[in-house]
């Protein structure tokens, strides 16, 4: 399975601040599922949605 990402979002926000959360919520609230993941390397949050597409094919 593969994903789509949808946004990035910096890992420092504010404290009490979840930015990639919220993305995700509004995402969701349109029909689209969205999840958020953490994208180590770059140290950002990412908004994703899974397709059913084989990334590594």
């Amino acid at each position: 399975m593969g994903a789509k990402v949808l946004e990035r979002f910096p890992a420092g926000a504010p404290r009490g601040s979840w930015p990639a959360e919220e993305y995700a919520a509004r995402r969701r609230a349109e029909g689209e599922p969205a999840t958020v993941v953490m994208d180590l390397k770059s140290d950002a949050f990412l908004v994703v949605v899974r397709t059913g597409e084989d990334k590594a094919a």
